[in-house]
Parts: structure tokens; C-alpha cells; sequence
């Protein structure tokens, strides 16, 4: 049996030329329409630029930090804070230690605090503290409350550090928790490392 020809139906009769065209026209369309929805598909495996540097290391510069005060950096799409604790701040944090839920960052060692900062000052300075500011409960970014002394939702001993908000859990110049708040941990220590006295890398710890 021969192959029909493209110009006749498959009964053998001549095709229609108008239905020929009609049938050639939908086949491309058709084809258009598959090519249309695959680019978009594969396109998803390709990562953003902006996905590619949620992951990478930030570099910053803390040759302005003052004592006593605190900036912050976004890195992994959280915010890190970068505090110059002043000698008071650093002579308070032992004083803490029995009104702590974690004094010594015993919990989650691995996860939260690099061995570097499992000290008194959770830091590889003294003076320089970098945690991620968000609390371990339910995700709030605490309030800085550096200034010692009574205040609204606060002891009337309070030796600086911070608030939440959210649900009143209360962290020292440490990052670290207090007893019988809802937070179950410090805040998170990042891995960091400096590359100077003046340019810290949050995100590597290679160094360190």
C-alpha cells in the first residue's frame, strides 16, 4: 500500500484546501503554545541572582561603631546585629549568669553559638557582640533596651539587653535568655570572622 499524499484525505479523495490550511495552521499553533509553557517551567531550576546571594557571606565595615551602640545588616534574609558593647556593658554580663535560662550556651551549641563564642561574651571580642536579631520563640525582632535600670515591662534591676515585644522575652548584652521567659534560647550566634580590626565577615568562620 502507498503512503497518501498530504494532499489527499485518508479515503483517497482530494482534502478540502481551506480544511489543508486549517489543520497546518493548528499544528503550529499548537506547537507554539508547548514551547510557550516549557520556557517558564525550565526557567524555575535556574536560581535568581538575588537566591544565589541569600547564601553568600557579608562583608562590613565597623570602624564607626561607638561604644554602646548597634547597626544592623541583613544576611540569609535575617537581621544581624553588629553591637560595641562598652566596659560597663561587658563587666554586667557575669553578674547575669544566675538569672539566665542559658548562661553558659550549652543548648544547641552547634546550631546556635560557634565554640569560638561559647564564653561570657558570646564573641570572639569582648566588646563586639554579632547575633541574628530574631527570637527564638516565635520569630519577633526584639527591642534594644540598653539602658540600665527600671522601665515599662522590665525588672527594676535590669542590666541592659533586649525585649520582645511579642510575648516578653528579655535577652542580656549577651544575647542571652532569661529564666522562665517563652523563648527557649539565646539568639542565634552567625559564623563570623574578622578580616581586620575594622572589617568583619558574617557567614564564614574559617579563621576564627
Amino acid at each position: 500500500m502507498t503512503q497518501a499524499s498530504a494532499n489527499t484525505a485518508p479515503s483517497g479523495a482530494p482534502m478540502d484546501k481551506d480544511k489543508r490550511n486549517w489543520i497546518i495552521g493548528t499544528a503550529a499553533v499548537g506547537g507554539a503554545g508547548v514551547a510557550c509553557v516549557a520556557v517558564p517551567f525550565v526557567s524555575t531550576f535556574s536560581p535568581s541572582e538575588r537566591a544565589k546571594a541569600a547564601g553568600a557571606s557579608v562583608e562590613v565595615d565597623i570602624s564607626s561603631i561607638k561604644p554602646g551602640e548597634k547597626i544592623t545588616v541583613e544576611w540569609r534574609g535575617k537581621p544581624v546585629w553588629i553591637v560595641k558593647r562598652t566596659p560597663e556593658q561587658i563587666a554586667e554580663l557575669p553578674k547575669n549568669d544566675a538569672l539566665l535560662a542559658d548562661p553558659k550556651s550549652a543548648r544547641k551549641p552547634s546550631e546556635l553559638t560557634p565554640a569560638y563564642a561559647r564564653n561570657e561574651n558570646r564573641s570572639i571580642k569582648p566588646e563586639m557582640l554579632v547575633v541574628v536579631g530574631i527570637c527564638p520563640h516565635l520569630g519577633c525582632s526584639p527591642s534594644d533596651k540598653f539602658v540600665q535600670g527600671a522601665q515599662p515591662s522590665l525588672p527594676d534591676n535590669w542590666a541592659g539587653g533586649w525585649l520582645c515585644p511579642c510575648h516578653g522575652s528579655t535577652f542580656d548584652m549577651a544575647g542571652r535568655v532569661y529564666k522562665n521567659k517563652p523563648a527557649p534560647d539565646n539568639l542565634e550566634v552567625p559564623p563570623h570572622m574578622y578580616l581586620s580590626d575594622t572589617r568583619l565577615l558574617i557567614g564564614e568562620d574559617k579563621k576564627a
